[in-house]
């Protein structure tokens, strides 16, 4: 009976041993959480809209926001009245020394003294993967973020801000 038992146990685990061995993840396999629909980091989103920059889509670790923006090589700037709870420009975008375009408005340069009426950077959240983007309640001075959470900075012409893609 211990005989039977050990082989039926030293099968059981030889079958899961191999079912896992095709499983194993390379280096550069991104790790994932125990649940498979959530990401082990925090996916960060910028969309640089009217500006023209190219857009990026990024997983980093999860922690503050301003740190998770710096790791994913986002770098942003606040304004002179709110500091970092308001962005300003996103890897120096607007430049303060052109002028920005939106259509319909008068052309401007982004001083960073103040809230812009014209465009502005909007903060969004998304608390997982599969959620609604949310309008960010706290700015990325005080916003922290955990794993599976995502960060999204839209630049937006107006006051309709419409949610990252991605």
């Amino acid at each position: 009976m211990i005989t039977r038992t050990r082989t039926a146990l030293s099968v059981a685990l030889l079958s899961a041993a191999l079912a896992l061995a095709g499983c194993s993840a390379s280096p550069s396999t991104p790790v994932s959480s125990p649940d498979a629909q959530t990401p082990a980091c925090v996916t960060v989103v910028v969309d640089f809209g009217p500006i023209g920059a190219p857009s990026i889509d990024s997983c980093v670790d999860a922690g503050p926001a301003k740190d998770v923006l710096e790791a994913a090589g986002v770098t942003t700037e606040g304004t002179l009245d709110y500091g970092d709870q308001v962005v300003c420009r996103v890897n120096d975008l607007p430049s303060p020394d052109e002028e920005v375009v939106i259509e319909g408005q008068v052309p401007f340069t982004e001083t960073c003294a103040t809230l812009n009426s014209v465009a502005y950077w909007a903060l969004w959240v998304r608390s997982t993967p599969d959620a609604e983007w949310e309008y960010a309640q706290e700015g990325v001075a005080t916003l922290v973020l955990t794993e599976g959470q995502s960060v999204g900075l839209v630049y937006t012409p107006g006051t309709d801000s419409v949610p990252p893609q991605g």
